[in-house]
């Protein structure tokens, strides 16, 4: 299974799951008297559309390159999580105002069935974050890595809602607002969240390094390729589920353009079989001063 194929059945469980969470915490908020819970489903619903963006971000940033987008559409990909981020923050913008007004409008204790329906969704949506995150990681997709922030950020308003309810149901009447403050605080994790999602996102825009790792394997694969004697220059660019490199490579200084030709290719070649990751891969070839 290919790294896109991956990333879109992961994003699709990510949408089913999010579906059946999202009805689950909205009929037992409104039938169990708590707007943490009511909160909890706005959050889920929010992350239905950020997931259907994802979805589309995966696509459309693996289509091949054409005339107009030599790189590829790679770079579609870092785009989505920004407005996958904006979702974020929108949903935790209208739970801290909803849960401000809720504050202070008197309402009745939440319905003790409410706990246990939110400690069934904190272990599911840590174990989907789990999944999600390695997928993320395994296919080099930014957007799913987002996407998996969403289960974390889920999963901590679920566990706030729980405490807050806790707290409401423990010293009953007069702390019936217990857990409008939880999801009030909720909200300010969800902001939180958005900023790691926002940062790498922002990092890939920018081409700033964050490579050193797979530069020291490139470097390493480069120097066991019959007539590359050293490395020099190496830069990297994440585009996408790929990552664009500009290497230098020092072979013997006597040899001819068209054995230098050859070696460069055959450099290529290899990277691209050694590191499968690699997109567009260009060589400059450096003769040996030695």
């Amino acid at each position: 299974m290919t790294n896109e194929q991956t990333a879109i059945r992961t994003t699709y469980f990510s949408i089913i799951g999010n579906t059946c969470l999202a009805l689950i915490k909205g009929f037992t908020g409104y039938f169990g008297n708590s707007y943490a819970l009511i909160a909890d489903a706005i959050e889920s619903t929010t992350d239905i559309f950020a997931s259907f963006l994802v979805l589309f971000g995966i696509k459309y940033a693996n289509r091949p390159a054409d005339k107009n987008h030599p790189y590829g559409h790679g770079r579609a990909e870092p785009l989505i999580t920004f407005l996958v981020v904006g979702f974020l923050i929108t949903s935790a913008t209208v739970i801290a105002y909803e849960s401000i007004i809720n504050i202070g409008t008197p309402h009745d204790l939440p319905k003790p069935y409410t706990l246990i329906v939110l400690g069934a969704i904190i272990i599911w949506k840590e174990i989907s974050f789990r999944m999600v995150y390695k997928k993320g990681i395994e296919t080099n997709s930014s957007s799913l890595k987002a996407d998996a922030w969403h289960h974390r950020s889920d999963a901590i308003t679920s566990l706030a809602a729980f405490i807050g309810i806790s707290i409401a149901l423990i010293f009953g009447k007069g702390y019936e607002s217990a857990d409008d403050w939880a999801a009030l605080f909720a909200s300010f994790f969800i902001i939180y969240n958005s900023y790691l999602i926002f940062r790498p996102a922002l990092g890939e825009i920018m081409d700033e390094h964050f490579y050193d790792d797979l530069i020291e394997e490139i470097r390493t694969v480069s120097v066991g390729v019959e007539g590359v004697i050293d490395t020099e220059k190496c830069y990297i660019r994440k585009s996408g589920m790929k990552y664009h490199v500009d290497l230098h490579a020092i072979v013997d200084a006597t040899i001819s353009v068209k054995e230098g030709h050859a070696i460069s290719h055959r450099l290529q070649d290899t990277l691209k079989y050694k590191i499968p990751e690699l997109g567009h891969i260009l060589i400059h070839i450096e003769p040996n001063d030695e």
